[in-house]
């Protein structure tokens, strides 16, 4: 459980950051993304997801 809330406290860490630091660019950067194809916002959810199980794979198989 030790690590789930670790783990989760990053992810809400890392996720603020840009909220706290560049706030016009991230209401600009949301404007650009309602204009995209919801297929593109998929396809790029989907390569984050795969990233992310990457990571996570690796995290554990060698370090």
């Amino acid at each position: 459980m030790d690590l789930v809330l670790t783990v989760l406290g990053l992810l809400l860490i890392i996720e603020g950051l840009p909220y706290f630091m560049f706030p016009e660019k991230v209401k600009n950067w949301y404007l650009f993304i309602q204009d995209l194809p919801r297929r593109w916002l998929r396809m790029m959810g989907l390569i984050a997801m795969i990233a992310g199980l990457l990571f996570v794979y690796i995290g554990r198989r060698i370090f």
